[in-house]
């Protein structure tokens, strides 16, 4: 049965690529007669599934780095983020020795309708055993998630006593606003993480909110924040930027250029502006930075973002899986295309460890771009570059006084959120009741002596392997308390506190601060 499917898929493909030109027809069919021959003749009998998920990702890898295969049981993870929800039961929840602890439940979501809590261990699901038996954060989403309207029965250990919930899977919201609040009575701030079908709708109330409060000059942070959807990219700038301003433009081989412009009235189009980028910043974040950049009106502050200047389209293809295909390359209103260079595959995905070896996040003068790549602002003339990221405007070095291998440790074996839902668990009602509100934890809960110990015989019982070290930790002592107090916030409260606390050391956000209340940024003459 499974060489007729093959045989079916074979004959399908044949006629597909009859009317492709001679190059195309010629490699098609070459790769059909290969996995047939091996499905007809190979010594084994081969899964032909595996082989070909092989052959479609090493097809496109010799393309460039960002066409990608997505097989069918990763697809809903993968559009998780660029849709901007899922299906589930609405918990945020952390494997503490093998149990899936309940960190928080979701506003609105099914889990906190039906009195699920923090805290709550979930030990059966469908009436199967799912505590201390080695599971995984995958194996947890796969049983927690599904399909919109089903149903699942959780049971819950809550302080002993075993508790059964039957929630009804719905549609959970995945936000790409983690933080949006006013620094001072002046200077409102905005973190997203990513570029999804919900983000403007969400930019967009945290600006109407800021607003409310009196902002008159804003810091919108895309540090670490990947991309998403041009369209939401496009979307975004027009917030920003008035009249019929281009905002980028995209051009393939098989794609005329189309261009993306300003269209309507945007919510901060006047008003001091600065984004904050790193090394991470890419795709749709380089978007949204090139055009406030080329049409001078806001200032990029921070390090030289990714440099991923290529569009990728999602085609489905028959068995449910998908591929997304580099179909054009965008370019910034000022002509710049900012895509590095991917000619040598290995040397692109080692770039940023290239750039922090050869001094990069430390002395921006460490960074050298041919006169070739130089560009002027559309207003101000300032020189920009492309060819490989959007450079800052402000450069901000990488800061790793307070770092330690003591620290490093700590941190990637997850124990500072392990200890810190322990603890919560553990102090919930008094923390509550000591700290009413998010600004009195803020300013009076303090890391004192005793919470230390606390952490250190945790780590001391839990990690053994790390061995504490008195000298490295006096380094690294301040920014272990605030990452500690940060975590504790986002428990309590959820992550717009939680960047509250940990952007006390954030050195990029820090000189966004500085350049405003300077008037730094008034030197630049900007469209503000």
């Amino acid at each position: 049965m499974r060489q007729i499917s093959l045989l079916l898929c074979l004959c399908l493909g044949s006629l597909m690529y009859a009317q492709q030109p001679d190059a195309a027809a010629s490699a098609a069919r070459k790769l059909t007669e290969v996995i047939y021959n091996v499905e007809r003749y190979y010594v084994d009998a081969p899964n032909t599934a595996q082989i070909s998920d092989a052959a479609i990702v090493a097809l496109l890898e010799e393309l460039d780095p960002h066409s990608t295969y997505i097989p069918k049981e990763e697809l809903d993870d993968a559009q998780m983020q660029i849709n901007g929800s899922f299906v589930g039961i609405g918990v945020r929840f952390q494997l503490v020795k093998d149990t899936i602890s309940v960190v928080a439940t979701i506003p609105g979501g099914p889990s906190e309708k039906l009195g699920i809590l923090p805290g709550d261990q979930i030990v059966m699901v469908d009436n199967k055993n799912v505590a201390g038996i080695g599971i995984k954060n995958n194996d947890v989403r796969q049983k927690l998630m599904g399909d919109l309207g089903t149903k699942v029965k959780v049971t819950v250990n809550r302080k002993g006593k075993l508790v059964d919930f039957n929630i009804t899977r719905d549609k959970i919201p995945v936000f790409s606003v983690d933080a949006a609040y006013m620094i001072d009575k002046e200077i409102g701030y905005i973190k997203l993480n990513s570029f999804s079908r919900t983000t403007v709708q969400e930019v967009q109330n945290a600006l109407q909110d800021l607003k409310s409060q009196g902002m008159k000059s804003l810091i919108f942070d895309l540090q670490g924040n990947g991309g998403g959807l041009l369209d939401a990219a496009h979307k975004l700038a027009d917030e920003f930027l008035s009249g019929d301003k281009l905002i980028v433009y995209s051009e393939g081989r098989a794609q005329p250029r189309s261009d993306l412009k300003a269209a309507k009235n945007g919510m901060f189009e006047k008003g001091q502006l600065i984004l904050l980028t790193d090394e991470y910043s890419a795709s749709a974040s380089e978007i949204l930075s090139g055009a406030i950049q080329d049409w001078d009106r806001g200032l990029i502050v921070g390090r030289r973002s990714y440099g991923k200047g290529l569009v990728q389209r999602p085609m489905p293809l028959s068995d449910g899986s998908e591929m997304r295909l580099t179909i054009a390359r965008y370019y910034t209103p000022t002509g710049r295309h900012i895509q590095k260079p991917y000619q040598d595959t290995e040397t692109y995905r080692k770039d940023l460890n290239q750039r922090y070896l050869n001094g990069e996040f430390f002395l921006k003068d460490s960074i050298k771009m041919p006169d070739s790549l130089m560009f002027h602002t559309l207003k101000t003339k300032r020189v920009v570059y492309g060819g490989g990221g959007i450079m800052p405007d402000v450069f901000v070095p990488l800061d790793t006084t307070e770092n330690s291998t003591y620290f490093s440790e700590v941190i990637r074996g997850g124990h500072v959120n392990s200890f810190a839902f322990q603890y919560i668990n553990a102090h919930r009602a008094e923390l509550k009741n000591t700290y009413p509100q998010f600004i009195d934890f803020k300013n009076n809960f303090n890391l004192d002596g005793q919470f230390m110990d606390e952490f250190f015989a945790y780590i001391e019982k839990e990690a053994p392997a790390i061995e504490f070290d008195a000298e490295q930790y006096a380094t690294s002592e301040s920014l272990l308390k605030l990452r500690l107090k940060a975590v504790i916030a986002q428990d309590l409260w959820g992550t717009n506190e939680m960047f509250q606390i940990y952007n006390d050391t954030n050195e990029i956000l820090q000189k966004a601060i500085e350049v405003i209340e300077s008037k730094q940024y008034n030197q630049f003459e900007l469209d503000k």
